[in-house]
């Protein structure tokens, strides 16, 4: 029997009404239940024909596979640490970082403001379909600001990422259409600075 394991979308943290108005409820829906989920399909795709050929001894087009399979996971990977870093306004999400993380942010960038503005910079300019990210390198202990095109390009080596948001279209345009700044502006009153937290120590203590 084969007990290999394959990935599995993992079920949101809160209703799927819990997180508006800043997210509504049919667009968390839609992004959760339709476009993660097609990450996890096509990642566990490209495993089961990696398996097939293994066992078959047969040759697969490994750059184009692999390739295939850093899209999909990096979707899928991306998306499960989003649905962790939101929280419904005023039930943990909003606010502000407090304790170890608070001062780094303050520490690297001089204040949350002054953070949260390069974060949202970096978020509305993303070029196309990506992300923004906090991440924490592992060589200098700095926490750093990634913009990731599309699930795994510029990604940094060596950096946990702590916090991340979501820029592709389907993330906001039933909601916001094609006012993505707005988007942004928004999900910092869902941010939930507990989970980044602990993102935050556990990079830390590794």
């Amino acid at each position: 029997m084969d007990t290999k394991k394959m990935y599995t979308l993992p079920p949101l943290p809160y209703g799927y009404g819990d997180l508006a108005p800043a997210i509504s409820e049919e667009q968390l829906r839609l992004h959760h239940d339709k476009h993660h989920n097609a990450y996890v399909v096509g990642a566990n795709g490209v495993l089961e024909k990696l398996d097939a050929a293994r066992k078959g001894g047969t040759e697969i087009d490994m750059k184009a596979t692999l390739k295939e399979f850093s899209f999909h996971i990096g979707g899928h990977t991306l998306h499960s640490i989003f649905w962790e870093n939101l929280a419904p306004a005023g039930r943990g999400g909003g606010g502000a970082p407090s304790g170890a993380l608070g001062g780094a942010i303050d520490a690297e960038f001089g204040s949350f403001d002054r953070f949260k503005k390069e974060f949202s910079t970096a978020a509305s300019g993303a070029e196309g379909s990506g992300w923004a990210a906090l991440s924490l390198c592992g060589m200098t202990g700095r926490p750093i600001i990634m913009q990731i095109e599309k699930h795994n390009v510029n990604v940094y080596p060596a950096c946990a990422v702590l916090m991340v948001l979501d820029v592709w279209e389907h993330a906001y345009y039933l909601d916001y259409k094609n006012d993505r700044a707005k988007f942004v502006e928004n999900f910092w009153q869902v941010v939930n600075w507990d989970a980044v937290a602990k993102r935050f120590e556990a990079a830390r203590s590794r």
